[in-house]
């Protein structure tokens, strides 16, 4: 088992993801927790009128509840990163189901909006937020040559639930009341627990397949005997004990992985992305009430949020396709600024418009071009950072994101109540999305490619230097050359044991064979950890 049998091994199974089978089905279930995550706090507003009602309280005040749940959603996403790093996707998204569904359970019961805003509000926005990012990440993991595909129907999830959620939270209202509605709404939460329980992870078929193919080759290379089973109960025993060691170890310096910062294609997308999600909600949050300023009647208002969803729902999975073209997604990050540049453009451009007519157009154009960020922007940020380091990369930008959330939309509101013209709104959103898909694709050129050409040259290898995937088993080897003594595989006095065997067999055939050829199997300078570990290459 030497290096050149490590470079040629093939990678282990579960860095390579399948892009189908099981992946379908983790799919669906990512289709339904970013439905839930993105349209929730906006279907729980068919319900404000009822509690403005209940607790005397202003629009205002509950309009929080859907505020307090989008912040949760972006600013918990630190926090997430780290439960997904220590525990794994799966037992977090389960117990975020059952927070999400309890927020709405207990909210059913409020006597009070403050009551609300812990409960709906923090509690809820908690429990999606701990669904909706491990979500992304099990998708990218299941996903490589689909992965755009796969973005853009998972994202498609947000506008397919909006128009299914509203409705439904509608009906509830008249029949059952705030108090009944709240709680079906909670029921029907615990769906993420059940999508939670299908995130299979990757890692699972493979542990028992190469610790039956470490023992297989121990038992090949070692002599037959009682000692030979001695030692290979003594090579698995300190071989658990150290990867439990690396493993804590791992645990504890990359729960949240910073060092992303140095990736200066991640540092450009999320300034980007900060800059974008200033003016990005804005449109929507104050077209209605611009079209009945306008003098539209109430219900073809209302009828223009739906002109967006329906139109996004067909936007996202088509954008996704495209991005997956061969020619197109070495390039997806200049498509994602093209996005942003056509959404930022559409607001500007559409701020005069005063007839429900040309609101219909914007309604058009904004959805489309609404869907394409929506589809493009988690593929782009994995295009950058890759599946290892991806729970780290969205906890982060996530958290970016709430600020910009939390400064934007209440910004425009403020404007709105002191300008009294909505046009201004829409000119200073589409100004500062256009400004973003200017600076990531500028930046990116400029910062990225010229880098990358710069280094296409050949460079000399470093002295000693494998391939990627085997640096740290020959930094391993290495260090174990250099230390005899501290081989944490297999004691000094196996080793000893093991050639004493071997002497012994050969002075009791009496052959004459020469001293070398009964210790070959286990020469001096080698270790059996050498022979044996393989899972490290």
């Amino acid at each position: 088992m030497g290096r050149a049998d490590a470079e040629t091994d093939p990678l282990p199974e579960k860095m390579k993801p399948p892009d189908g089978g099981w992946g379908w089905i983790v799919l669906l279930g990512c289709f339904v927790i970013t439905g839930f995550s993105y349209a929730f706090p906006k279907a729980v507003s068919v319900y404000f009128k009822e509690l403005m009602y209940d607790f005397h309280v202003g629009y205002s005040d509950t309009a929080w509840i859907s505020s307090i749940m989008l912040a949760m959603l972006y600013g918990t996403g630190p926090a997430c990163s780290i439960l997904v790093n220590q525990f794994g996707c799966r037992p977090v998204m389960l117990v975020g189901g059952l927070l999400a569904s309890s927020g709405m359970i207990l909210a059913s019961f409020t006597t009070n909006i403050i009551e609300l805003y812990l409960t709906a509000g923090m509690l809820t926005g908690l429990g999606m937020s701990l669904n909706f990012q491990p979500s992304l990440i099990m998708l990218g993991s299941y996903f490589d040559k689909r992965r755009p595909l796969a973005n853009g129907l998972a994202a498609a999830g947000s506008p397919v639930f909006l128009s299914a959620l509203s409705p439904l939270g509608q009906v509830l209202l008249e029949k059952f009341g705030w108090r009944g509605g709240f709680l079906i709404m909670g029921g029907l939460l615990l769906n993420c627990c059940t999508c939670g329980a299908v995130m299979r992870p990757l890692e699972v078929s493979m542990k028992k397949k190469e610790k039956v193919q470490d023992k297989y080759e121990a038992k090949e290379m070692l002599p037959m005997g009682g000692r030979a089973e001695e030692i290979i109960s003594t090579m698995e025993s300190t071989k658990k004990s150290k990867k439990a060691k690396k493993k804590k170890h791992k645990k504890k310096k990359k729960l949240l992985d910073f060092s992303i910062f140095k990736n200066r294609g991640f540092v450009i997308y999320a300034i980007a992305k900060f800059i974008m999600v200033l003016g990005l909600f804005v449109p929507p949050i104050l077209l209605v009430n611009y079209a009945k300023d306008t003098g539209v009647p109430d219900k073809d208002a209302a009828f223009l949020l739906s002109v967006i969803g329906f139109i996004d729902i067909f936007a996202r999975p088509s954008c996704g396709m495209f991005a997956g073209l061969k020619w197109v997604r070495p390039h997806v990050t200049y498509l994602f600024s093209f996005a942003m540049l056509f959404n930022g453009l559409t607001d500007i451009l559409s701020a005069k418009a005063s007839t429900y007519t040309s609101l219909i157009i914007f309604c058009v154009f904004f959805g489309i071009s609404y869907g394409m960020v929506g589809a493009l922007q988690f593929e782009v940020l994995m295009g950058i950072i890759g599946s290892q380091k991806f729970s780290s990369a969205i906890g982060l930008v996530l958290l970016i994101e709430a600020f910009a959330v939390l400064i934007g939309p209440p910004s425009a509101g403020l404007l709105v109540d002191a300008l009294k013209k909505y046009d201004v709104i829409f000119y200073l959103a589409g100004s500062e999305v256009v400004l973003s898909s200017l600076f990531l694709a500028i930046v990116s050129y400029c910062c990225l490619n010229r880098g990358k050409k710069r280094t296409s040259q050949p460079e000399q290898p470093p002295p000693g230097g494998g391939g990627s995937e085997t640096e740290e088993a020959e930094s391993d080897i290495q260090e174990a050359d250099d230390h005899p003594g501290d081989n944490h595989y297999l004691p000094h006095n196996a080793g000893g044991d093991a050639a004493n065997h071997l002497t012994e067999n050969r002075n009791a055939d009496g052959a004459g064979r020469p001293d070398a050829e009964g210790t070959v199997m286990i020469p001096g300078s080698c270790h059996v950890d050498q022979i044996v570990e393989r899972d490290s290459f």
